[in-house]
């Protein structure tokens, strides 16, 4: 599971889940270990979470995706089309950031031969760096200087 914000910087990830747990599951866990939504936000999710008044999932059954509301230029008929059409154009925000995220390290699109313990860790490791990225726009020349790394990590080099 992850949150985002509207720049594209990962402000939550949770790994280590096996492919079979539930959304539920896994957001009940994020809650119960802290994670809160901001006072006065919510979080837009999918079609796999409960509506509650910190989370907004798109209606069932009513067109969702964004190629549904191209076809012919077809506008949205209704109250809850209108909804679920806009929850999709801003929930395309995290599907960039995913996209993002797996152009920048293709190790979290392919099986490594890692140690699982390690694995769990990749994507964590991925969104931070991501994230410190972005801060820089996108300039990854200063890895090579490593007084700015730990400048930007906020400890101080040893002399």
């Amino acid at each position: 599971m992850v949150v985002c914000d509207f720049d594209l910087n990962f402000t939550f990830i949770s790994c280590a889940w096996e492919g079979s747990a539930t959304d539920a599951r896994v957001l009940r866990s994020a809650l119960n270990n802290g994670v809160q939504v901001p006072p006065g936000k919510f979080y837009l999710v999918d079609g796999g979470y409960a509506n509650t008044p910190y989370f907004l999932a798109p209606y069932s059954g009513v067109r969702y995706h964004l190629k549904e509301f191209a076809r012919g230029r077809r506008r949205p008929q209704n109250h809850r089309e209108l909804f679920d059409h806009r929850h999709a154009v801003l929930r395309n925000h995290i599907e960039r950031a995913l996209g993002v995220l797996k152009k920048r390290f293709p190790i979290l699109k392919v099986g490594t031969h890692h140690r699982i313990e390690n694995q769990v860790k990749l994507p964590a490791a991925a969104a931070i760096l991501h994230n410190i990225f972005r801060s820089h726009q996108g300039d990854e020349r200063w890895c090579n200087d490593q007084d700015a790394v730990l400048s930007d990590l906020g400890v101080e080099a040893p002399e």
